[in-house]
């Protein structure tokens, strides 16, 4: 008897705790549980502004930079549609992920663009920089990295690119292909006849 009453006490301080965290800081949902912005606890204590959560880091905001300027430069506007920025897309019931970069057809997601809502259409591809997720709920920082891209190849993505800047290392993740991980100097294939060297779109840049 103990016990449950002691589970019910952390179940309650649970859901108290969920209700005080405000929706800004909250960075994705899986399946009803939520995933709170890296760091979120400092704002609720007033060590950090809502902001230094939220925003991208100089070299995360430079290479989707980099990345989106040099798709667009190679890809048919009028086929395809890039979206960056914390793109909101919805997966699935109560379960929702910000993309860094995603490419759509074109025609699949027009009738989304000007709704202020989170997109449901699945995208092509998906591209991430890092991320801006607290993973100390995860056993595993990596389970949250697969998990996020499994869910998103079995809603329909064909590819999903993450790109780890501490590492400096790439994880390509296609289905029904082996995951590979690979480094900056790699030609990354993003679509057919596309690839991009992290390396060279770097020392181009400078």
């Amino acid at each position: 008897m103990a016990t449950i009453s002691k589970e019910k006490q952390l179940t309650k301080k649970k859901k108290v705790q969920r209700k005080r965290v405000p929706k800004e800081l909250i960075y994705e949902m899986r399946k009803g549980s939520l995933i709170y912005y890296r760091n979120y606890d400092k704002v609720l204590k007033g060590e950090l502004p809502i902001e230094a959560v939220m925003g991208s880091d100089g070299l995360q905001a430079w290479l989707v930079d980099l990345i989106v300027t040099f798709l667009k430069s190679v890809l048919n506007n009028k086929k395809y549609k890039i979206l960056y920025q914390e793109v909101g897309y919805k997966f699935a019931p109560r379960s929702w992920y910000n993309l860094d970069i995603a490419i759509w057809d074109k025609e699949k997601v027009k009738p989304y663009l000007r709704q202020d809502k989170l997109i449901p259409v699945t995208p092509k591809i998906v591209i991430e920089v890092d991320t801006k997720a607290d993973l100390r709920k995860f056993d595993n920082p990596q389970d949250y990295f697969h998990r996020k891209t499994q869910d998103l190849l079995n809603a329909g993505v064909e590819k999903v690119i993450w790109i780890f800047t501490k590492d400096k290392k790439v994880w390509i993740a296609e289905q029904k292909k082996p995951w590979l991980i690979v480094d900056w100097d790699y030609d990354i294939p993003v679509m057919k006849n596309i690839k991009i060297n992290l390396e060279k779109l770097i020392e181009e840049e400078e």
